[in-house]
Order: C-alpha cells, then sequence, then structure tokens
C-alpha cells in the first residue's frame, strides 16, 4: 500500500504509511480499502437537520418542543469580584455576540465562526437578569491561602470545602433549589487546583495536617488507637484536583455545577504589565455557544440529538480507573456510561475489586461483577422504555475476556443482540495523506479486516472549510471484537457518538462520546470517598 516514489514527490503527492499490521487485523484472503461515511445528521426544533450544532441553534433552535424550558434556573457562587464578573458576562450572553474583527486572520469571516444570537433567540428559553441564587461570601484571601498551604492534599481539600460546605447548606435551605450552580473560581484556585501544580517555595505556608502520604497508608491498614492521627489522614482519600474533587463530594447531595475562570468571563480585566492579555481565550461568540450549551444542558434541556437513528438501541462505555490510596496495583474502580440515540447519560459504578492485569495490562471484570453491572443499565433501561433494548453495545478500550463477556451475555434479555466494540485511541500507528493543503477528511475508513477498520473522526470538515487540530489527524481503531453486527453499522454509529457532547458546542469530538469522557468519569468517581451508590445523569460528571 506505500507508492515508491521520492521525499519530494510524496509531500507533493501525499502518500499512506502503516507498520507491519497485526495478524489478527488483517485476514490472508482479505484486501484493504478505503471509504468515505456522510457526515451524521443531527436533529434540531421542528424536527431539522444539520451537521453543525451551532447552525442548528442559530436557525432552528433546540430539539425539544418549543415552551418546555421556558426559563434557565441556575445559581452562583463566587468571590465578590467573581460574582461582579459573572454578572458582567450574564447580561452579554442574552444579547448577540459576533466574533470581534481584530481577532481574524485569513479571511474577514471564518467559516466555523457563527454569532451567537442571545440565548433565547438559541435556545427558545429566557436568560434570566438574576441568578436563582447567589453565594458571594467566598473570601479571595482565604481562598489564597489555602492554596500555598505546602501540604498540597490539605490545600486542594481546603480550598474545596469553601464551595462545597456553602453549596450544600445553601441547597439544603431552598425550597425550590437552582437546576445547577455557576461555580466561579479566582485564577489562583485553577493555577494551584491540580496535580503536577508547583507553589513557589518562598510562597508556601504551613497547614494543619502533619502526617505523610505515606504514614497515611500505613493507617489504613493498622490504625491507631485513639483515632488522632487517623482523622488527619482521611485528606489523603480526596484527589489533588479542585474540579474532580469538587464534583465528586457534590454527588451525594445531587448538585450539578458548572466550573467557569473569572478570567474567561472578563479576560479583559486580566493582563500582562505589557498590555497582553494574560491568557489566550477564545472569542465571546465561542465562549458564549460553549457555556451556553452546557447551560441550557444542566438546565435539564436537551440542545439537539441524533437524526434518523435506529430504535431501540443503547450504547454502554466501559469506564475504569486504578486507586492511588491501595496498595494492591490490581484495585480499581469499574463504572458503565450508558447513553441513549437521543444522548441521555447516566452512569452506573460498578464493583471495586481487582480488575487491572499486570501481565496484560488491561481491565477485566470477573463474570459475577460483569453481569451485576450490565444487570443496572438494563435495568434503568427498562424503567425508561418499558422493555429490553433491540441492542447493546459495549464500547471499551480493552479487549473482553470469556468470563466478563459471559457475565454480560448473562445480564441480557434473549431477544437483545449484544456486540462488543473495542475502540482504540491510536497514535502513530498509520498516517493516511491526500493532495492539497488540507488532510484526509473526516469520515474517512481504511478497513483492514471484516471486522476491524480505522476511522478518522477527525480531520478536514467540508462545512467548516477547515480542519480544526495541529498536526496530521489520527485515526481511531474499532474492533468488533464480541457478538455480531455488520461492521459499517458499527463505524456510523461512533461516528454520530462523536458529536452529542452537550457540554461543549463542537462540529464534534474526536472520540465517542462513550469513551470521550471515560477517564473524566472515572476520575470523578475516585476524588473522594463515596458512600452511595451513584446512579446519576451524565451531567453531574462533566
Amino acid at each position: 500500500m506505500r507508492t515508491k516514489r521520492s521525499p519530494k514527490a510524496r509531500k507533493a503527492v501525499g502518500y499512506m504509511s502503516a507498520p507491519r499490521p497485526k495478524k489478527q487485523q488483517i485476514s490472508k484472503n482479505f484486501r484493504a480499502y478505503i471509504e468515505y461515511l456522510e457526515e451524521p445528521l443531527l436533529q434540531f426544533g421542528y424536527g431539522q437537520k444539520m451537521t453543525y450544532p451551532r447552525d442548528g441553534l442559530f436557525l432552528f433552535g433546540p430539539v425539544d418542543s418549543p415552551g418546555k424550558h421556558a426559563s434557565i434556573k441556575f445559581g452562583v457562587i463566587g468571590t465578590p469580584d467573581g460574582l461582579r464578573r459573572f454578572r458582567s458576562w450574564s447580561q452579554r450572553l442574552r444579547s448577540f455576540n459576533n466574533i470581534p474583527v481584530p481577532g481574524l486572520r485569513s479571511r474577514e469571516v471564518e467559516p466555523q465562526h457563527v454569532p451567537f444570537p442571545g440565548f433565547a433567540e438559541a435556545f427558545r428559553s429566557e436568560w434570566p437578569i438574576e441568578p436563582a441564587a447567589v453565594i458571594d461570601d467566598v473570601d479571595p484571601a482565604e481562598l489564597s491561602r489555602l492554596m500555598h498551604i505546602a501540604n498540597r492534599y490539605e490545600a486542594v481539600h481546603g480550598a474545596v470545602d469553601q464551595f462545597v460546605d456553602r453549596l450544600i447548606r445553601e441547597n439544603n435551605r431552598l425550597e425550590n433549589p437552582p437546576s445547577f450552580w455557576f461555580v466561579v473560581i479566582p485564577e489562583v484556585v485553577y493555577e494551584l487546583g491540580r496535580p503536577q501544580s508547583v507553589v513557589p517555595k518562598e510562597e508556601r505556608t504551613t497547614g494543619e495536617i502533619a502526617i505523610s502520604q505515606r504514614r497515611a497508608k500505613e493507617l489504613k491498614i493498622q490504625p491507631t488507637l485513639f483515632g488522632t492521627e487517623d482523622r488527619d489522614a482521611t485528606v489523603y482519600e480526596y484527589a489533588l484536583h479542585f474540579r474532580r474533587q469538587l464534583k465528586a463530594r457534590l454527588l451525594k447531595d445531587r448538585i450539578v455545577t458548572q466550573i467557569v475562570r473569572e478570567t474567561t468571563l472578563t479576560p479583559g480585566e486580566f493582563l500582562r504589565e505589557n498590555g497582553m492579555p494574560l491568557r489566550r481565550i477564545e472569542d465571546p461568540a465561542t465562549i458564549a455557544w460553549k457555556l451556553g450549551t452546557g447551560a441550557y444542558y444542566k438546565s435539564g434541556g436537551k440542545p439537539w440529538q441524533l437524526a434518523d437513528v435506529r430504535a431501540g438501541v443503547c450504547y454502554v462505555g466501559l469506564v475504569y480507573k486504578r486507586s492511588e490510596s491501595s496498595a494492591d496495583s490490581r484495585h480499581a474502580c469499574c463504572a458503565a456510561q450508558m447513553f441513549l440515540s437521543d444522548g441521555e447519560g447516566v452512569v452506573f459504578r460498578g464493583a471495586l475489586g481487582p480488575w487491572f492485569h499486570t501481565d496484560t495490562k488491561q481491565f477485566h471484570l470477573d463474570q459475577s461483577a460483569a453481569k451485576n453491572l450490565i444487570t443496572m443499565v438494563l435495568e434503568e433501561y427498562k424503567r425508561e422504555h418499558s422493555g429490553p433494548p433491540a441492542e447493546l453495545f459495549i464500547h471499551a478500550t480493552s479487549t473482553f475476556c470469556d468470563e466478563e463477556w459471559a457475565g454480560f451475555a448473562e445480564a441480557c434479555d434473549e431477544g437483545t443482540n449484544l456486540v462488543g466494540v473495542q475502540i482504540v485511541d491510536t497514535h502513530d500507528d498509520l498516517k493516511l495523506f491526500r493532495p492539497g493543503a488540507y488532510p484526509v477528511i473526516r469520515g474517512t475508513v481504511l478497513v483492514t479486516a471484516p471486522r476491524t477498520a480505522y476511522l478518522w473522526t477527525s480531520g478536514y470538515v467540508p462545512r467548516l472549510d477547515t480542519y480544526m487540530g495541529p498536526e496530521t489527524p489520527n485515526p481511531i481503531q474499532i474492533r468488533i471484537q464480541r457478538g455480531s453486527c455488520e461492521l459499517p453499522t458499527v463505524l456510523k454509529d461512533i461516528l454520530g457518538l462523536t458529536k452529542i457532547n452537550f457540554n461543549s458546542c463542537l462540529f464534534n469530538d474526536r472520540l465517542p462520546v462513550t469513551i470521550r469522557f471515560a477517564n473524566a468519569v472515572g476520575d470523578v468517581l475516585m476524588s473522594a470517598p463515596i458512600d452511595c451508590e451513584p446512579r446519576l445523569p451524565f451531567k453531574f460528571y462533566i
């Protein structure tokens, strides 16, 4: 499949190169071929169909019936300055937001940019002048002090406390609490509230936690008699990531949040000494599209759904996350993300166990845990649809072993077609080039076996007249590993599932939603001790 041309000729004409395929990918009698999948259509208001979410919302509004969400009910928590900045941005969201001319480069109007017409015009729902609830007593000085504590576990936990305690208290006090809360954070929380953040030595302060993380692990095995150290050790059970820990600690109280940085809301207030912006952000219209879509979704709305889909189809993405606090390297959390064709998603937490296999570097459940996890998923599906799904697709990055597949099959009804699909995010395994200034078109497929193919979910998009990426796009490898289904059907489904990320109003993601958020969901589930069994909509995790 490699054309013999000089380096100069290959650069001019384009070429495809790939390493020697693995034996299970290409059968001896199979001839690989390339084809193109049409861009999946999305459905919006009045049954209209478009490929680009912003086009559909701009012209027709959300897929929800008119008047279903007459207004958005949200709360806001932050520092006094954070609330002032939020109100300034919130007022602008009610009106037309176009692209600032100084930001344009090659053309007067870039095709991928769609002006934001105003929240009511885009979503047929009123954006209130004032939030339904306000918490504006978060002390910025106290937040800064906490974030500079030398012990990073104590620092992040203390900063999260400033928001979680107030949110839970206010949510419990209100008879009719907001659908979700904007959490407005100062830049210091973002900069120092991540696992790799480092506080300059001269700025570090001393906290109250005296024991080390190593000592905390020892106490889990052998607690002390009076429990003094044990109380301090609990801080190490929480993640070193502000966002993940915040969302994990609010799962029990069913509080939905949308975290936003102050610098995103009013970038003109954050300038360097030379007058340049503190950070590069997107244009106002793009920010309005992204935050507006997320707000509409988290308030209970449905911005769009896949058009012309088969009835009775359910997609499940398996989520695995290893526990850093466990002495057993095999110990991991397993969960399932269930998605329907209309984009609705629910996360189910499965059992903790030795699911990581050190020899294969893959995750596998035992038969009992696999059966229990899929049973929970199907019970929820039946509750919503009064019957089992006609087709159940399980997506995972690992293969499916015999034991766990037997558990999945045992949980399914006789009339459900169960299919296991392995989706691998490739990097440098294969490159495909074509003549011209732009890379391969999104939707290109290289079929290497009857049940295996490479799918380019990122690449040149005719509607956008560009490729929204920094380098030559890589495909994802898709393999039907268990069950039976036509390969073109699986490929079309996966391409469609790259277009239902309601937390961002993009043309598409590179990975399907079943895989795209697997790490994010797993990170939240493992970011705090959870003494309940969360079976919550996807919006709680993103």
